[in-house]
């Protein structure tokens, strides 16, 4: 088992890791878009995008992963797609681990929920370490994560919330990684030769 973990370490996007996390997140998806079904329903078509976060996220992880398969390897794709993986991944896990904190019965579908954001989070993790790009990938994946930051609770489209009183913690985990993550991707710019 050691030895797989550290060939999945050292080059995740090999077609034998790649192929079954295709399949993962696109059940993922599945089921977030269904879990936002009625909070899509609420919501004017034209700002759908800016609601189902998870769901989104893993959908374009599931794009770049595909893309990979077929040889499609769009750095823009990627940066994003990991990105959003970390930030709803671990955005889920503090507002789930909150909503538990605060008196909420860890029931199996917050359970549930919780590893899965969790898995997400690693899995953007372990991928983007992989990737290289340029300064406007980063500046375009930062404004991306800024303008859904910004609309979520600017406009009131951030996800359904687990309990009254999450809002501002939702708010400030969502801001701060978007500025963690967006600082990342500045700090491992390549300076030039960028494929997007």
């Amino acid at each position: 088992m050691w030895p797989l973990w550290r060939e999945f370490w050292r080059d995740p996007w090999q077609a034998r890791f790649v192929r079954p996390l295709l399949i993962i997140n696109l059940l993922g998806s599945v089921y977030g878009f269904y879990w936002y079904h009625e909070q899509l329903a609420a919501t004017p078509f034209y700002a759908w995008l800016f609601v189902p976060d998870s769901p989104l996220a893993t959908t374009l992880f599931a794009l770049a992963l595909a893309g990979s398969l077929a040889g499609f390897k769009s750095t823009l794709l990627r940066a994003v797609a990991c990105t959003a993986s970390i930030k709803y991944g671990l955005w889920a896990v503090v507002v789930i681990s909150q909503f538990w904190w605060l008196g909420g019965q860890p029931a199996p579908t917050e359970s549930m929920l919780w590893f899965s954001h969790l898995g997400m989070a690693a899995q953007g993790f372990v991928y983007l370490r992989r990737v290289r790009w340029g300064a406007p990938v980063a500046l375009f994946t930062g404004g991306w994560m800024f303008l859904n930051d910004a609309l979520d609770y600017g406009a009131g489209l951030h996800p359904y919330l687990f309990a009254a009183g999450q809002e501002t913690a939702a708010a400030i985990t969502a801001a701060v990684l978007s500025g963690l993550l967006f600082a990342c991707l500045w700090s491992r710019c390549r300076s030039a030769g960028e494929r997007y």
